[in-house]
C-alpha cells in the first residue's frame, strides 16, 4: 500500500464554540471510519511564514494551507475515494492528494 498526503486549504472558521465542536466530532468519525488506513490523523499548521527565494520573509503563508492527513491507500483512485466524505468539505474547504514518494 502507498501512503498519501492529504493537504488541507481554506474552509470557513466556526462562527461558535458548539459548530467548532461539532465539526471537530465529526472530522473525528470520518478519520475512525478509515480504520488503519490512517497513518497521521491531524496535523494542523499555524503561525505560517514564507520565505521568498530573494529572502525576504512574509509574515502569513502564501496559501491557505491549514493542516494534513496521511492515509494509506492501494493508488490515488482509492485515496480520492476514501477522501470524498471527508467533513472539511462542510466548511467549504478544499484538500490537494498526493502519493508521497519514498526516496
Amino acid at each position: 500500500m502507498s501512503q498519501f498526503i492529504i493537504t488541507y486549504f481554506g474552509g470557513e472558521h466556526p462562527k461558535t464554540p458548539e459548530e467548532g465542536k461539532k465539526h471537530f466530532e465529526s472530522y473525528q468519525q470520518w478519520l475512525q471510519s478509515l480504520g488503519e488506513d490512517v497513518v497521521k490523523p491531524m496535523v494542523p499548521y499555524k503561525n505560517s511564514r514564507t520565505l521568498n527565494a530573494d529572502g525576504s520573509l512574509m509574515e502569513s503563508s502564501a496559501t491557505s494551507m491549514s493542516g494534513h492527513t496521511i492515509i494509506k491507500a492501494a493508488n490515488i483512485d482509492e485515496a480520492i475515494a476514501k477522501v470524498k466524505s471527508c467533513p472539511f468539505f462542510d466548511i467549504n474547504g478544499t484538500l490537494e492528494i498526493a502519493e508521497i514518494v519514498e526516496m
